[in-house]
């Protein structure tokens, strides 16, 4: 990991090195020697970082060395950050885009904010140039140590800067352990009466990695087992025991929320009320308290539930069990041979063809045995050897010393330290970084890449995005079994996911008190920050509940450069020590404010001006903190790449010199925040991948702000495009070289004091017109749109287009084409008023659009599954020409049609598709009492489709043919 940290300075002392050189105007003078001193060194050091590293495990004084310039190389960081941002200022003063400083030989700064800025840069070169000569020195007596140690010189393996991505494996299954699960199963379900207490425990007991969570998940989540009980929860305890931190996470399980009660006997006091009189199964997993007046008040409360309820535990110590009066205790045991075997296939062998797992299969059932049947070892090591593809790459793993090592979990530290110092040297620091989450944390993927690349674990790379490498990285990680509990979302792609808790007590391992998670209750500080070295503090979590006390003493880990701070109650006690943090800790790299519990009081209503100190800042995030606006001192933090302000709810306006933040790649607001206003200065924003929303207004940024804005991806909302005054402002958007967006929105408000505008249905079919985005869109949604002709020709050349909505169109008369689309799925239509008639024009077939009902369209709305109308209140006819060769909707799954009072019927063609299976017919008296006709007396019409709701009511199948219902929905 200490490479890690050495090659990125030593590419930033080359780049820094060739940018003065290069450049006329030098920031820092005088400093060329030390700096090549410092390069000499480094690369000095480097050469023989891999046999350094594979020894400290054995050696603690190497373990030492190691750990000297690790912190050595971390203030070389700093310094040369502070270098770089100084730079990035002064082109930003000078009115440069940030790529490059200008020539400015005979320049002088006249100004007076340019020459309060220029006395501030004498001082800043004075400090970076005395930092630099005293890491040297440092630098050197580290450098002359290493000759003590005799290291040899290694040459790295060199893995691929390339990271492939594979598919995950589920592990979620549980393989072997048939005997344990059948009698876990019958403990949970057992009824019995012969109990002497309501309420029964049940102990699975074993050392770590044994696979007891595992167990307790597969009981949890059985089909039976969540039948049987009214309530299920699932608390991760871990140690230290933490009454509070249990009885909440007790109550967000029971009540979907975490509370604000800050007395212990309050809240379990409202686990008593919840579970009176209910039966429930609570899993206590990774007990470790032994202690029974610990767990004593847990124990009475947790009485008040009906009989037959179950606590399931999980514990490496029996006497956890022995305390806690278990009715049952399940010792689990280490796999079989032939257990081991099958589940260590499952990964190594994964996707290899069948003659090279045999030629394995004898080296791989050594390498099983040195597993010593615990699957998370077995897990770990086969997921390693999934990418090892010859045998002698096999031997290698088999014969390593690292077998013999006794530190750790018995029988774990080798296979993850195997793992571990297989991966790429930027990998292990982006897995080590995980050890500042608490156990149990569920683990957002793309903020964790984004906090990656804060710290500055993912370097940008020509023609690649840093988000791109960052995603390779974490399936790099997941695909050896460092992430898991993968949670996806509905298009199978991974959001969240958690750590093995012996996976992340070896990342703490490997940091020792880097990184740090902690939680205060009272008045008094947390005995695991207090016996933490503020000096040697990076990365830290901090946890606080409404009547915590905040620690002050974390302003002396001036090196800090991740905080996490997450409020779990009332603010207050945060918001009068934010400006002394910000004054001193100013390394912060990552800041995320949090509000836990729904009922958190929103007391942080400003955020202070002394955030401007947070030069290094790269990565900030404020959520549930009530803000109506961010102080112009921000627009100071010219590295923050990611400013997430989505869950601010209140916010109305961004700072008006945001065009300062250059490297800003994440603008995250949310979809439900309407701000006033887009500052001008957004054109400056070239990084930006992340921007929901523009506003385009005459005192902000209008559409030409956009042109260069190319690397947006995602989602995008242009609101105020009725006060867009001329076409061209349309056209410099440049909407068409986005090519990476792939859902658009256009809104076409305008501010709400102007008066009424006779040209505005001309202005919105140019401005739409204009508007043309890149093809590769694939939703669109466009909102008051008040052009008289039909939508924008461009619309048609969106061949990916899956999802359209037409809204509140009010001038349109004529259905556009839509039946075109060759990739539409979804269709929805609403408050399209002046609408009368619906035919061959929609599907793209009539006489109207040019192309005749001959044409070589034979199917129109190829791909559409669901097609809904809202509040279409002059639409009376909906007809579709008879021609044999044109097949309309072939797809149809859903037909939704509500608020169209003067429709006369529905056509026959689609009526008769024997793919419709949802129809809904809402405020529509006419259709509702044709259908209704239908269910009298020609059901055989209708009777293909599974479900018809009339004014949300079930059609229901008549008992004979000639009679039908309509019956409520709750009689269904």
């Amino acid at each position: 990991m200490v490479d890690a940290v050495i090659n990125v300075v030593l590419d930033q002392l080359i780049s820094i090195s060739l940018q003065e050189a290069r450049e006329e105007l030098r920031l820092v003078v005088g400093v060329d020697q030390e700096v090549e001193r410092l390069k000499r060194n480094f690369r000095a050091i480097q050469a023989v970082l891999v046999d350094a590293e594979q020894r400290q495990v054995k050696e603690e004084a190497v373990r030492l060395w190691l750990d000297k310039l690790k912190h050595a190389s971390y203030d070389m960081e700093d310094v040369l950050d502070e270098w770089i941002t100084a730079r990035l200022k002064l082109q930003i003063l000078q009115g440069v885009d940030g790529n490059a400083l200008v020539p400015q030989r005979k320049v002088r700064f006249f100004s007076p904010a340019a020459s309060c800025f220029g006395f501030k840069q004498i001082f800043l070169r004075r400090d970076i140039a005395v930092k630099i000569k005293e890491i040297n020195q440092n630098l050197d007596d580290i450098a002359k140590l290493k000759d003590f140690f005799s290291f040899n010189v290694i040459t790295s393996t060199g893995k691929s800067d390339r990271i492939q991505s594979t598919a995950l494996i589920n592990v979620s299954e549980v393989r072997g352990r048939d005997e344990e699960k059948n009698s876990l199963k019958s403990k949970l379900l057992c009824e019995s009466s012969q109990q002497p207490n309501a309420i029964h425990v049940i102990s699975l007991v074993g050392m770590g990695g044994i696979g007891k969570t595992t167990l307790a998940q597969f009981a949890y989540n059985d089909n039976d087992v969540m039948n049987s009980f009214e309530i299920r929860m699932w608390v991760c305890v871990s140690d230290p025991f933490d009454e509070f931190r249990v009885a909440r996470a007790i109550i967000e399980a029971l009540e979907g929320s975490a509370s604000n009660l800050g007395e212990l006997q309050s809240l379990l006091q409202r686990i008593q009320t919840s579970i009176a009189g209910k039966k429930f199964l609570l899993v206590l997993d990774d007990m470790w308290t032994d202690d029974y007046r610990e767990w004593e008040p847990f124990n009475n409360c947790l009485m008040n539930g009906l009989r037959g309820s179950k606590i399931l535990v999980t514990t490496r110590k029996k006497t956890v069990a022995q305390m806690m009066e278990s009715t049952d205790v399940f010792s689990i045991k280490e796999l079989s041979k032939q257990e081991c075997w099958s589940l260590f296939k499952r990964f190594a062998f994964f996707g290899r063809h069948p003659s090279e797992c045999e030629q394995l299969e004898e080296i791989g059932r050594k390498i099983v045995s040195r597993c010593k049947g615990l699957p998370l070892a077995a897990k770990t090591i086969g997921s390693l050897l999934r990418f090892k593809k010859t045998r002698e790459e096999w031997q290698r793993i088999l014969d390593s010393e690292m077998w013999k090592l006794k530190e750790f979990e018995k029988g774990l530290l080798a296979p993850l330290l195997l793992s571990y110092n297989d991966l790429p040297t930027m990998v292990k620091r982006c897995f080590s970084y995980c050890a500042v989450f608490p156990k149990d944390y569920n683990i957002e993927k793309d903020e964790l890449i984004k906090v990656w690349m804060a710290q500055g674990y993912i370097g940008p790379k020509e023609n690649e995005e840093m988000e791109i490498i960052g995603q390779e990285y974490f399936d790099y990680l997941a695909t050896r079994s460092f992430f898991q509990e993968f949670e996806k979302d509905e298009e199978g792609f991974v959001i969240r996911c958690k750590m093995h808790d012996i996976v992340h007590d070896f990342a703490q391992f490997l940091t020792k008190n880097e990184c740090l998670a902690v939680e205060v209750d009272g008045d008094e500080e947390p005995l695991m920050l207090r016996r933490t070295s503020k000096e040697k503090l990076y990365h830290l979590m901090l946890m606080t509940n409404f009547y915590s006390t905040f620690p002050v003493s974390i302003r002396y880990a001036k090196k800090l450069r991740s905080l996490f701070l997450v409020v779990d109650g009332s603010f207050k006690v945060l918001s009068p020590v934010l400006p002394g943090l910000f004054d001193q800790l100013t390394c912060l790299r990552t800041l995320k404010i949090t509000g836990e519990s729904a009922g958190v009081e929103k007391s942080i209503r400003e955020i202070p001006k002394e955030i401007e100190k947070l030069k290094h800042l790269r990565f900030l995030k404020l959520s549930q903190v009530d803000l109506e606006e961010l102080p112009e001192t921000c627009c100071e933090l010219v590295n923050l790449q990611t400013l997430d302000i989505e869950a601010c709810g209140s916010l109305k306006r961004l700072p008006q010199g945001i065009g300062k933040l250059v490297n800003l790649r994440h603008l995250m607001i949310s979809h439900n925040v309407y701000l006033d206003y887009m500052p001008k200065g957004i054109e400056r924003l070239t990084c930006l991948r992340t921007l929901r929303e523009l506003v385009v207004s005459r005192k902000g940024c209008n559409l030409g702000g956009l042109r260069h804005l190319n690397h947006l991806r995602g989602s995008f909302r242009i609101r105020g495009l009725g006060n867009v005054t001329h076409v061209d402002e349309a056209k410099n958007s440049e909407l068409d070289k986005k090519k990476n967006l792939v859902c658009l929105e256009l809104w076409f408000d305008r501010e709400e004091e102007e008066a009424t505008d006779e040209n505005e249905a001309a202005k919105h079919e140019a401005t739409s017109e204009a508007l043309r985005p890149n093809p590769n869109i694939e939703v669109l949604k466009i909102f008051r749109y008040k052009g008289k002709t039909v939508f924008p020709s461009w619309i048609m050349s969106l061949c990916k287009l899956k999802v359209l909505l037409l809204s509140f169109c009010i001038k349109c008369e004529i259905m556009p084409p839509l039946g075109k689309l060759p990739s539409l799925e979804v269709l929805s239509i609403w408050n399209m008023n002046r609408v009368k008639t619906v035919g061959d024009e929609f599907l793209g077939i009539g006489g109207d659009n040019g192309t005749s009902a001959t044409s070589s369209v034979n199917v129109a709305f190829r791909k559409l599954k669901e097609l809904a109308f809202w509040g279409l209140y002059e639409w009376e006819e909906w007809h579709f020409g008879e021609e044999d060769n044109i097949t309309v909707m072939p797809q149809l799954n859903s037909l939704k049609i509500e608020n169209c009072s003067k429709l006369k019927s529905l056509p026959d063609q689609l009526l008769r598709s024997t793919t419709l299976e949802n129809l809904e017919i809402k405020k529509c008296p006419i259709v509702k009492e044709l259908v209704r006709r239908y269910t009298r007396d020609d059901w055989s019409k209708i009777n293909h489709i599974p479900n018809i709701l009339i004014d949300d009511r079930y059609a229901r199948r008549p008992l004979n043919s000639k009679t039908a219902a309509i019956t409520s929905d709750t009689e269904l």
